[in-house]
């Protein structure tokens, strides 16, 4: 396990927050993009566990 992917991984766990904070306040396209972004994160630190 690498730094870059604990650091992804720590990304997409804070970017998961974002999501569900931006569903609580009604804000889908928000919570869409940051989903995306979460996805892309978790799966560059998942690719990088080496």
């Amino acid at each position: 396990m690498t730094f870059a992917s604990v650091g992804m991984i720590f990304v997409g766990l804070f970017l998961i927050g974002g999501v569900i904070s931006a569903v609580r306040q009604g804000l889908k396209g928000l919570a869409i993009i940051t989903g995306a972004a979460a996805a892309l994160a978790l799966t560059a630190g998942v690719l990088w566990w080496q």
